[in-house]
């Protein structure tokens, strides 16, 4: 299965982004009322210190645009002195057009007057303008990287019902389609997207009008703002990963156009940690560019909006209000240096011979089904992305609504409610040619048609269900205990893995059923079948009667659980061995192959503490930065080593 790393520019000159974006500590949005230049190299400076060599910068609406016709001439000469102090520094930026929200806070054009952002025709057209008007006067300087139409325009144009359920895509595709046309004809040809977050049903399950396949042939990048809130550490730093590898549509580069933190809400020492994960992770999930929330602090700015009302979002910085580089900058800085010592922009992804099925449940909206069918699969399918590079699978991810790929050696379906017929036909068809398909059962987390909707799962498995109409079969321990009764991949039998148990009073609930043909794998403590292998063709079907994925989805602290130990023996027995691997769910391995034939092996801790692990290389030798040979490494919390694999 391709996976993509597509980067910005052409292929005889791809780039690399790594920048953040941009308001000086002179006034935040409103820093070009008091444009202070000295101010602003200081600033930019401290950012090309730390290996950040682009901005993300923005035109604050209500000032750039003070009549619907015209321009604040004086705010654009500051601009462009803004971009020539980049120039001067080797910099470059991406200037963003429509600024009306930023850090908690919309801010309308004096003249708006209510109107719609998106379905006015003459609104739309000044919108238009304003954008032409600005490319115009800024396409020929050197230091414009690209443009972005607005900043999280779905919680400013859809503000009353945050961003979800109202717009109408049409009008939304229309709309970008207007903007971006309206960059060209100011006679840009740099890249552009549309600045909304990448928050559309793909990533979410929830349809804020910004539909990623719809727009993903308008952009020439997708540009994710990722702050997740989680209960579980490994969840929280491969959770932006997900994200990512579910953006790989149309072909488009992925730009992690925001990620960050404010310090106060973590211990500098934890916020590096975070930073380091988020960036690592992503590279390794297909991102090729990185813009942090933000250069700086804003201490000063207590008594102006938003930051009086949202005191949290001063401290953002990577520098602080005093000039200080946080740790975080320390970390933006060390992660550059290694992109250029691998030359990142000539490295791409190797072919994935696992696929992570994610249902086209997901993004598709079918005729009466509950919210909740959508937004589970992105938990259960983050839960099982996690286990998967536990377990050092090359693992990716296989969006149903694009059609199965039909070139890998395991399937893995992560507690699966729904997938269509069709679906489940072309799973069957995949395993009688060769490969192996696991599915775990899941009833779903409402009442509404609960079970899993699977055609013929008898059939496919091997199996007689045992469940009743309209009963679930609760798990009523806290723990779903299961003992391998023969062996599978590297799981002897006679191992036992010990799952945490949870849920709603809907899905805390597992398949009873008797094996009909299928070869019991593990039995539960009861001594039901809970793992079950059936033969078809040249393949297997294999079904899990526990929603072990769901279960460690919504179960706070769960990382590492067994299921990273299934996919890895699931993995053996369909013939994928990993290059490089360890025997640790703390320290997960990922390759990066360079276009000269160099392979690069990323080694990434998830342990709080530091940590020793042994590399099992089945070809090969590791070496280090310096060319010696490694047999092990010693890892600190949350550490990446990068090493390189060397033919033997």
């Amino acid at each position: 299965m391709k996976r993509q790393s597509a980067k910005i520019g052409p292929p005889d000159d791809p780039q690399i982004w790594i920048g953040v974006n941009y308001w000086s500590r002179t006034g935040g949005p409103l820093m070009w009322r008091s444009y202070d230049p000295e101010v602003v190299v200081e600033e930019l400076r401290a950012m090309r210190d730390h290996g950040m060599t682009v901005t993300r910068s923005f035109f604050y609406w209500p000032d750039f645009m003070p009549t619907p016709d015209a321009l604040d001439e004086d705010l654009v000469a500051r601009f462009g002195d803004f971009l020539d102090r980049h120039l001067d520094l080797g910099m470059s930026s991406i200037p963003t057009f429509i600024v009306g929200h930023m850090s908690g806070q919309n801010w309308d054009p004096a003249w708006r007057q209510g109107r719609d952002l998106f379905g006015d025709v003459w609104f739309v057209s000044r919108q238009a303008w304003y954008v032409r008007e600005l490319t115009a006067r800024f396409k020929d300087h050197p230091a414009v990287a690209g443009w972005l139409l607005t900043n999280e325009i779905p919680i400013y144009g859809d503000w009353p019902s945050r961003g979800v359920g109202t717009l109408k895509a049409e009008e939304v595709a229309a709309w970008a389609q207007i903007l971006i046309d309206a960059v060209r004809a100011g006679g840009s040809r740099q890249p552009v997207s549309v600045g909304d977050g990448a928050w559309g049903v793909e990533v979410t399950g929830a349809d804020n009008g910004f539909r990623v396949r719809d727009l993903a042939g308008l952009v020439d990048f997708h540009g994710p703002h990722v702050y997740r809130m989680e209960t579980d550490p490994v969840r929280q730093h491969l959770g932006a990963a997900f994200v990512c590898e579910l953006l790989d549509i149309g072909g488009k580069p992925v730009i992690m156009e925001e990620f960050g933190l404010t310090s106060d809400y973590t211990s500098e020492a934890n916020a590096a940690h975070y930073y380091r994960q988020i960036m690592h992770n992503t590279l390794l999930a297909g991102a090729t560019g990185w813009l942090a929330w933000n250069n700086s602090d804003y201490d000063d700015l207590y008594e102006a909006e938003p930051y009086r009302h949202h005191p949290f979002e001063m401290h953002f910085g990577l520098i602080d209000s005093a000039g200080r580089p946080k740790a975080q900058a320390l970390e933006v800085r060390d992660f550059a240096a290694t992109l250029r010592r691998v030359d990142l922009a000539r490295c791409g992804r190797p072919d994935a011979p696992v696929a992570l099925v994610v249902s086209s449940f997901l993004d598709s909206r079918y005729p009466f089904t509950q919210p909740e069918d959508a937004s589970v699969v992105f938990d259960v399918g983050r839960q099982a992305y996690v286990a998967a590079r536990e377990a050092d699978l090359t693992v990716g991810v296989a969006r149903e609504s694009d059609g199965l790929p039909g070139d890998c050696d395991l399937y893995l379906v992560p507690s699966a409610k729904q997938l269509t017929a069709p679906a489940w036909r072309a799973l069957l068809d995949r395993a009688r040619d060769g490969a192996t398909v696991y599915a775990s059962y899941f009833a779903g987390v409402h009442a509404t048609q609960r079970g899993p909707w699977w055609p013929d799962l008898d059939g496919m498995f091997g199996v007689r269900k045992q469940s009743r109409y309209g009963l679930i079969e609760p798990i009523h321990e806290d723990e779903v205990r299961v003992t391998m009764t023969a062996g599978l991949g590297d799981l002897r039998a006679g191992t036992e893995l010990v799952f945490p148990a949870a849920g709603t009073v809907n899905s805390r609930s597992f398949l009873p059923v008797e094996p009909a043909g299928a070869e019991v794998l593990a039995r539960d403590a009861h001594g039901r079948p809970a793992l079950l292998r059936h033969a078809v063709g040249r393949g297997a079907m294999v079904l899990a009667t526990y929603p072990f994925e769901y279960m460690a989805a919504v179960t706070p602290a769960a990382n590492p659980e067994p299921t990273w130990r299934l996919y890895r023996a699931l993995a053996r027995a369909a013939g994928v061995v990993p290059a490089v691997s360890f025997d640790t769910p703390l320290v997960n391995a990922s390759l990066m192959r360079h276009e000269d034939g160099r392979i690069f092996v990323w080694c990434v801790s998830q342990s709080g503490a530091e940590t020793a692990a042994t590399p099992v290389v089945t070809s090969g030798v590791l070496r280090d930065a310096a060319g010696a040979d490694v047999t092990g490494v010693v890892l600190p919390p949350y550490g990446v080593i990068v090493l390189q694999l060397d033919p033997a």
